[in-house]
């Protein structure tokens, strides 16, 4: 992901905190893309306290603002990075058709083997994705500032890695739990001493990337709060909502909305930035934030439509009456599972310096 160009090191001058030179996208997007949307995800957390709810299955309005407009939509902005773009499409045409077409081709197999066998593969893609993004924001703003040393890479990336990794892993030594990542035992259990041995150095990796950053301000006036900002909200969202409670509500408003959120803005820039070499569609569709999201709204609403009416048969008030697919779940899952499986997947190409030397996003 080419975000700009690094041009300061420790050795040089602190980086000015309100500066435009410390922030991927500018210093109030960045403060409200990281931090203001893990400060939402915290308040919503609250009023479900407040309301009583956090025992109870997340109700509609949380489903439809975090999941409907938020984790769903975002899968699909993967389309204005990749199939609404023709001249990147082109560009890469074998990976871009057969990610799709080999992943469905896996999912009916995987499907045909038993439906857990297929969400518990999914589910497993999925949490690699959401702890990928997490370090991909960390290693962005490390590029951004020129952070280059090794010793340093070791303890920012220990630090997010575990930030994620350990919550995963009290949530699977302490199966079953009050929520899930797609359906109920989608997640294998893990010995307890797996808990016991991971927690002090969860708790060890947080403590060092504290005394680094410190350590590296007093000596040298270097600071990257774009990047502190994302270790926090990461290790205090992902705690609170897997560890400190046993709650879907919680669960689902602290995990969806700073993945989510952040992603929407990456794909706006980028979207900005091609509009002029693009066709007449695309530039419709990115000539302002509003049309942007609408966009993706009204894509996610045809997908959940699709999984509603035929597979989960809920919310009949929003979508409709159901539909039979009882002889076709094989075939129609892995179909309706494509557009989420080909965003994971090919977010592990699109950002890549790699392969992708003209993408810029600021």
């Amino acid at each position: 992901m080419e975000v700009a160009d690094a041009s300061n090191s420790f050795g040089s001058a602190s980086p000015r905190l309100g500066g435009e030179c410390v922030w991927l996208f500018s210093r109030n997007t960045d403060l409200s893309v990281f931090l203001g949307s893990a400060v939402v995800a915290l308040l919503l957390l609250a009023i479900g306290y407040q309301l009583g709810i956090l025992n109870e299955d997340s109700p509609n309005w949380t489903w439809i603002s975090a999941v409907l407009l938020i984790d769903v939509a975002h899968v699909w902005s993967t389309s204005f990075r990749v199939y609404f773009d023709t001249e990147e499409f082109k560009r890469r045409f074998w990976l871009y058709l057969l990610v799709p077409v080999a992943g469905y081709a896996v999912g009916v197999a995987l499907y045909s083997e038993g439906d857990l066998t297929f969400w518990r593969v999914l589910a497993i893609v999925a949490v690699f994705h959401f702890v990928r993004q997490q370090y991909g924001w960390v290693a962005l703003y490390r590029r951004k500032l020129g952070e280059t040393e090794t010793w340093t890479w070791w303890i920012d990336a220990a630090a997010v890695y575990l930030a994620t990794v350990y919550p995963l892993a009290f949530w699977m030594t302490s199966l079953p739990r009050e929520f899930n990542w797609f359906v109920a035992n989608d997640f294998f259990a893990l010995p307890a001493f797996v808990d016991h041995i991971l927690f002090p150095i969860y708790i060890a990796a947080l403590i060092a990337y504290a005394a680094k950053s410190i350590y590296l301000y007093k000596t040298n006036g270097f600071l990257n709060p774009g990047k502190d900002i994302v270790v926090v909200t990461t290790a205090v969202c992902w705690y609170v909502g897997i560890v400190a409670f046993n709650s879907d509500y919680a669960f689902t408003v602290t995990n969806v909305i700073i993945h989510g959120v952040p992603y929407f803005v990456l794909i706006w820039f980028y979207a900005k930035a091609r509009r002029e070499r693009t066709g007449k569609v695309y530039r419709t569709l990115s000539q302002h934030w509003i049309i942007f999201l609408a966009t993706l709204w009204a894509l996610a609403y045809v997908e959940e439509l699709f999984w509603s009416r035929g597979v989960w048969h809920e919310r009949t008030w929003l979508f409709g009456a159901n539909w039979d697919w009882t002889g076709l779940k094989m075939w129609l899952v892995p179909l309706l599972a494509v557009p989420q499986l080909t965003h994971y997947i090919l977010d592990g190409f699109i950002w890549r310096r790699r392969g992708n030397a003209n993408i810029s996003v600021t």
